[in-house]
This record gives C-alpha cells, structure tokens and sequence, in this order.
C-alpha cells in the first residue's frame, strides 16, 4: 500500500489557511478604508467580527508556520504564501492609521 505524500494530504489545510489569511487581510483593508459605523448593519457585523479577526491575525501566522516547517520549508506550499499575506497584514494593522 502506497502512502499519500505529506504535501497531497494536508493541501485541504493550507488552502483554508490562505483563504483565511485573504480574508483577515480583506477585512482590515476594508475597516481602514471605509467608515463601518455610517450604516447600522454594517457596525454590527463589525462589532461581532473584530475580536475573532484579532485573535486570528495572530494565531494563523503561528500555525502556517508550524505546517511549513512540518513540510520542510516547501516553496509550492501554501502555508507559506500564506505566512506572507498575514505578515503583510500585521504590518497594514501597525501602520497604518
């Protein structure tokens, strides 16, 4: 019985965890760009979301790059595509006002 390689098995992970870091990444360009407290709805779903966005623009880098090393530093990975996003959007949320 052949085994599946550790890139084939875990590639469902790393396009969730690029997903994610686009999404972290689209939420805070959007909460600096526009005024989310002009419309009602568009403060509530703010409110609710910052805090998770928070913990997860911390946390997700961590984890890419667990996966990273566990898949030896592979340039075709996705986790580390994106480590590069989230670290991009750290950078965004310190300075940028």
């Amino acid at each position: 019985m052949q085994r599946q390689s550790v890139t084939y098995t875990r590639s469902g992970m790393s396009k969730i965890c690029f997903l994610l870091s686009l999404l972290l990444l689209t939420f805070w360009c959007l909460v600096h760009i526009t005024d989310v407290y002009r419309f009602a709805f568009a403060g509530a779903i703010f409110e609710l979301l910052w805090l998770p966005m928070l913990v997860l623009s911390f946390v997700l880098p961590v984890v890419s790059l667990v996966f990273l090393i566990k898949e030896k530093l592979g340039v075709r990975s996705f986790y580390l595509y994106a480590l590069l996003v989230s670290m991009t959007n750290i950078f965004l949320m310190i300075y940028t006002k």
